[in-house]
């Protein structure tokens, strides 16, 4: 049986640093109400808590009212994506936007940029939610850190301020400029609107020198280009 994780950011300073055997008490109320109410956790239950440093087993010792108590059992090797992959896409609407998100996080993407292009959605963009998803898709999938996600910004100025610091890839079917991309491992991807990107768009690429990936055959939805892009270069 699979066990549940559950990212804490403050876990070291909550717990300090312990060692096997040791007992901590939670009394987070989102926590207990997750653990008790929904996941109906019972004594001898075993979790899993991490952050971004470290990752730790602990077994359910104690149920009182308006607490737990865990005993920690194990560190835990932590497990990380092997490249530093970074997605730059033109924001979609609500629904797909939490797709894309939640799958990227999943692949093991390193940072998520949305960004604003000629032809797509303006409004509507939500941080906070965002990063929500981010930690529920990495507590599901087993991924050891949480990738990063700044607010949306203009296509141009994503450009200029990373175009320096990595490889960045343009998603177009049937270019020739293709740049392979084995054995680099921090690279971006620039995914664009379902109307495609626009005539000075594209000149802006020409001038930056982007070098283009062909990650399918067929014409696929802009959600879809994303996932299957990030899948492509983390696995390139």
């Amino acid at each position: 049986m699979r066990l549940h994780r559950f990212y804490i950011t403050n876990m070291h300073n909550r717990f300090g640093p312990i060692s096997m055997g040791e007992t901590v008490w939670i009394h987070d109320e989102k926590l207990l109400h997750q653990w008790i109410k929904v996941l109906r956790f019972r004594l001898g239950n075993e979790l899993i808590l991490f952050n971004d440093e470290e990752e730790r087993l602990y077994k359910i010792a104690v149920i009182e009212e308006g607490s737990i108590k865990l005993t920690m059992m194990t560190e835990l090797s932590r497990n990380l994506p092997t490249k530093q992959v970074y997605l730059f896409w033109s924001i979609l609407k609500k629904d797909k936007n939490d797709w894309v998100i939640q799958k990227a996080t999943e692949l093991g993407v390193h940072k998520l940029v949305p960004i604003y292009s000629e032809r797509n959605e303006r409004q509507g963009f939500n941080e906070e939610r965002a990063r929500k998803i981010i930690i529920e898709a990495a507590e599901q999938s087993g991924r050891a850190d949480i990738p990063a996600i700044r607010e949306p910004i203009e296509l141009n100025e994503a450009i200029n301020e990373y175009v320096t610091k990595m490889p960045l890839l343009i998603c177009e079917q049937h270019e020739s400029n293709q740049l392979s991309i084995s054995g680099v491992d921090k690279l971006g991807v620039l995914i664009g609107p379902e109307g495609g990107w626009s005539d000075s768009e594209k000149e802006l690429f020409k001038q930056h020198s982007l070098n283009h990936i062909n990650i399918s055959q067929f014409t696929l939805r802009a959600e879809t280009a994303a996932v299957v892009a990030v899948a492509k270069l983390m696995n390139g």
